[in-house]
């Protein structure tokens, strides 16, 4: 059997078995080498040599973290929160003048439409598409502007409960709209973790897979892609645009941010000047881990993030995004095992003769083995070092052009990271949604966002790869 065939089966059997992804592409790695010949200390080597190319992408990550820590610790998210509370409760108490307030649900559930209740006054319909702009402009922006990734849904989310209660909002639209917002801006715009998945990902494991991408706009090849996930927010806000009550119940833990604090000017000043350097360092360096390491610099140099406070921050952002780190990392170290066994060029050849030359069959297969690999994973960060060592030499045998590869590749990474159970882009919307005992993690987030981002994703990216 093929040496890098098994090594994947193993890798997606051993993820979807719960085993922890680290040590399931280890294992792999180490099936895969001893099947291809090599011994276990040559296996290894290989294993180690490989590593070394995730260790720059997991740095830029744990900077990253810091940095986003600091942006929470100096207050910034927080005079949000309240900034978008306030106005939610002003809204809702006016709603609530008008035609009074929500129906409670049954033991803490929520309650169809159907069910005889007292119904609430006619919902202003600015007010409610406006807070659901501001989440998925927060989506948005987490993953570049303010890159503190789903951070903020911990802070936000849980306050808000009571305004979306209010205006009977279907939860599952929250939660698809803010994994929109998490995904498609990393998969299509090239700042904070986009650069990431992009440029350091992305276009650097194509490059080391030895296709040129020099020539390569990359928000171009993705552009289809991201049409494809824009399809799917608007169906789901069709789907899920009728009424659904929740109970207004308490919020479980410390999640929710105390409102009437006040919050000093000096510190979200210095935020946004941090933010704007960092920013602007990351597009004329092309460096994240630069442009974090500024921002994190300013907070210190500013003294909101105290020198004696600075090592705690640091651990914290380290630990925020050490498993992603670590992931990647063990990701690069598989494929390098993959590429030195020597079963890829077979593998590749009996692929493209299965195929029988049909660049559609293979687009096809191609997306849906990304969309495996991804659901089992739970990253498409770490799916990417995996795919392409294959996907490379393949697209280049069956004649896909250059760009068609790039958005071939990024589609099949990025495929199953909204609608899979160990994803962040689903555990994170369903930490704040469920912050009342409310929103179930696999019925209410997982299910809604793989039906509705995962399915126009792979059509739009077989678009893409049939017309680029």
């Amino acid at each position: 059997m093929n040496a890098v065939l098994l090594a994947v089966v193993v890798m997606l059997g051993l993820a979807l078995a719960r085993v922890h992804v680290v040590m399931a592409l280890v294992i792999a790695a180490i099936v895969g080498g001893l099947v291809a010949g090599m011994d276990i200390t040559a296996t290894m080597e290989s294993f180690t040599e490989g590593i070394a190319g995730g260790a720059s992408i997991a740095l830029s990550y744990a900077m990253l973290g810091a940095f986003a820590v600091a942006i929470s610790h100096s207050g910034l998210p927080q005079a949000f929160a309240n900034w978008i509370i306030a106005r939610a409760r002003t809204s809702t108490s006016s709603l609530a003048a008008v035609g009074g307030g929500s129906a409670p649900a049954t033991d803490g559930a929520h309650i169809d439409e159907a069910v005889e209740a007292p119904r609430p006054g006619r919902v202003p319909a600015g007010i409610k598409w406006a807070l659901l702009g501001v989440l998925l402009a927060v989506s948005i922006m987490s993953q570049n502007v303010v890159p503190i990734h789903i951070a903020f849904i911990p802070i936000l989310v849980p306050p808000l409960l009571i305004a979306f209660n209010r205006f009977e909002i279907d939860r599952r639209l929250l939660a698809c709209i803010m994994t929109f917002g998490l995904v498609t801006t990393y998969m299509w715009l090239p700042y904070g973790f986009g650069n990431v998945f992009l440029n350091e990902i992305l276009l650097a494991n194509i490059e080391s897979a030895g296709l040129d991408t020099s020539g390569i706009n990359v928000m171009s090849a993705m552009a289809i892609p991201a049409l494809g996930m824009l399809v799917g927010l608007l169906i789901a806000l069709v789907s899920y645009r009728r009424p659904r009550r929740y109970a207004d119940a308490p919020i479980a833990g410390e999640e929710q941010p105390d409102t009437g604090r006040p919050i000093a000017a000096y510190p979200l000043v210095v935020a946004g000047i941090a933010i704007v350097l960092s920013l602007v360092i990351q597009v004329w360096a092309d460096s994240l881990l630069l442009g974090a390491l500024v921002g994190f610099a300013v907070f210190m140099a500013s003294r909101v993030v105290k020198w004696n406070e600075a090592g705690g921050v640091f651990d914290r952002g380290i630990k925020m995004m050490a498993m992603i780190g670590f992931i990647m990392i063990a990701a690069q170290g598989f494929a390098q095992v993959m590429r030195d066994s020597g079963h890829v060029e077979p593998l590749v050849t009996a692929s493209a003769e299965a195929f029988a030359g049909s660049r559609a069959i293979a687009a096809l297969v191609m997306l849906v083995v990304g969309l495996f690999v991804t659901m089992g994973i739970g990253s498409s960060f770490s799916t990417l070092p995996i795919i392409t060592t294959i996907y490379v030499p393949l697209c280049l045998s069956l004649g896909f052009s250059p760009i068609a590869t790039v958005a071939l590749i990024g589609t099949a990474g990025a495929l199953g990271d909204a609608g899979s159970p160990a994803s962040d882009s689903t555990l994170g919307p369903t930490a704040g949604l469920n912050a009342d005992g409310q929103h179930d993690h696999i019925r209410d987030t997982v299910i809604p966002t793989f039906l509705h981002f995962n399915l126009p994703l792979m059509a739009a990216g077989w678009v893409a790869a049939m017309v680029l």
